[in-house]
């Protein structure tokens, strides 16, 4: 049996009043996870238990079947398992976006939390210069991809980091900071002064972009311990994602974390080569998990276009050929998402999200479209998230 989680980051949203009250999963044409939908067994997941923050590194912690509430430690020490850094038991790993500030009045306005979606490139000549200038025995810069890095503290503070920068869009950031300490505040500082005339960002600033003018720490945490899906569920394979945080989660469930050539996160994501490396790890082994990003940055910046584009580029570049290539095999796909991020907030939710378990030789619920009405249609229903691995995998 193969098994195949296919999931939407962020595509669940809420009724859009300029479009007779639909959500962006119901505007779409989505042929493919319809199809799922109307011939899986359907529900809804309570992804983000109560009292935790509906980030992506809990509910994608839930839905890989780990229970947050033992196995959470903080967003950023999975991004730095993907990254290939080996935390110390005492080092404090923090999330580290390039963003675009711009000064208004009396304070800073969080512009971009991307920097414009800066690319790899860019961002890495901009992170080697700012470890260059302020690494030190405490302080370690690592580039990752776009706008999404990391540092590390040695021997470092716990819960000093900020908020993420996409619950800040638009809004200022001196109230925020003045409540930090002043080894973040210096750090933030500093940044802002060694960027603001490097090259790059002279080139962005003269091309009409946003610049990378500050880096912002926030998702920080410890190394977390957690057990292998080949000790839980008996799966191998890989998960496949642009994204350090989902790669690292992989890592630590003993998955391979597969480089796709043009992963970039967004909606000019490589479609097919994500296809291509899942179907060739189908080939040897019994699992790999799908992510896909753009829904969810489309819903950051507030694009109602581009998240209906990423959506049904999802549903066809990916549901629809991931359908085609796994025929011949025996194999269940779990099709979901991690949390909703609602355009009109440009922010996650705590929200349940649907989900659809479709196995050719089962029959489903005759539920008609894969959408948020799902969670209240269909025939599951899963509270504690982390359940639904088990299962999609022994149900």
């Amino acid at each position: 049996m193969k098994y195949i989680v296919l999931l939407g980051d962020g595509m669940p949203d809420y009724p859009l009043p300029d479009h007779d009250n639909k959500t962006p999963l119901q505007i779409a044409r989505t042929p493919n996870m319809d199809f799922l939908a109307k011939n899986g067994i359907t529900g809804g997941i309570k992804s983000i238990p109560d009292g935790f923050p509906p980030g992506s590194d809990v509910s994608n912690l839930s839905i890989f079947g780990y229970n947050p509430e033992i196995y959470y430690t903080g967003r950023s020490p999975l991004e730095a398992a993907s990254m290939g850094i080996d935390l110390k038991p005492g080092d404090i790993a923090f999330r580290c976006n390039l963003v675009t500030l711009k000064p208004v009045a009396n304070d800073l306005i969080m512009e971009d939390y991307s920097a414009g979606h800066i690319s790899t490139e860019e961002a890495k000549d901009l992170i080697d210069f700012l470890n260059s200038k302020l690494g030190d025995d405490n302080f370690s810069f690592y580039p990752g991809v776009s706008y999404r890095h990391l540092l590390v503290w040695q021997d470092g503070k716990e819960g000093l980091d900020l908020p993420p920068p996409h619950d800040l869009s638009g809004k200022g950031v001196k109230d925020v900071l003045s409540s930090r300490c002043n080894e973040i505040i210096e750090l933030l500082n500093s940044s802002q002064m060694i960027l603001k005339n490097h090259p790059v960002n002279l080139k962005k600033v003269e091309e009409g972009k946003k610049p990378a003018n500050s880096i912002w720490l926030w998702g920080s945490g410890k190394k977390p311990a957690m057990p292998e899906l080949k000790k839980m569920f008996d799966l191998e394979g890989a998960v496949i994602s642009a994204v350090d945080l989902l790669k690292g989660i992989g890592i630590y469930a003993g998955l391979d974390a597969v480089k796709v050539e043009g992963a970039t996160g967004y909606i000019d994501t490589n479609y097919k080569g994500k296809v291509d490396s899942a179907l060739k790890v189908l080939e040897e082994r019994n699992f790999v998990f799908i992510h896909l990003e753009a829904a969810d940055e489309a819903s950051h910046e507030g694009s109602f276009e581009n998240k209906i584009k990423a959506i049904e580029d999802f549903d066809s570049k990916v549901v629809g050929e991931i359908l085609k290539g796994i025929e011949g095999y025996k194999y269940k796909i779990l099709l979901t998402c991690d949390h909703p991020t609602p355009l009109s907030l440009k922010t996650h939710t705590s929200d349940n999200v649907p989900f659809a378990v479709y196995s050719p030789d089962k029959k489903g619920d005759k539920t008609t479209t894969f959408d948020e009405d799902l969670i209240k249609e269909g025939s599951k229903s899963f509270e504690k998230g982390f359940e639904i691995m088990e299962y999609f995998v022994r149900g």
